[in-house]
């Protein structure tokens, strides 16, 4: 598999990243995906993703398609099965 971003994460400045945590409105979880919305130098903007009990640990990096491609198939269920 190859790292498509690697040219691009370690550019990223996520000093001044404001952090969504991904859970139910309403509900307080310990262990859920942050994300954040991270403009480049290149003029792209691009999603950050992290684990919120390891903040300095693996970031992902997507597109806005890929994140929106994945939202989606979040809205549709496409992940619900997951883990089960």
């Amino acid at each position: 598999m190859t790292d498509d971003k690697a040219h691009i994460r370690h550019h990223l400045d996520l000093s001044g990243a404001e952090w969504i945590r991904g859970e139910p409105a309403g509900v307080t979880l310990d262990e859920v995906v942050e994300y954040a919305f991270v403009e480049h130098t290149d003029g792209a903007t691009y999603v950050a993703m992290r684990r919120s009990p390891d903040v300095d640990g693996t970031i992902m990096v997507f597109t806005t398609s890929e994140w929106d491609a994945f939202t989606k198939g979040v809205d549709d269920g496409e992940f619900d099965d997951l883990g089960a």
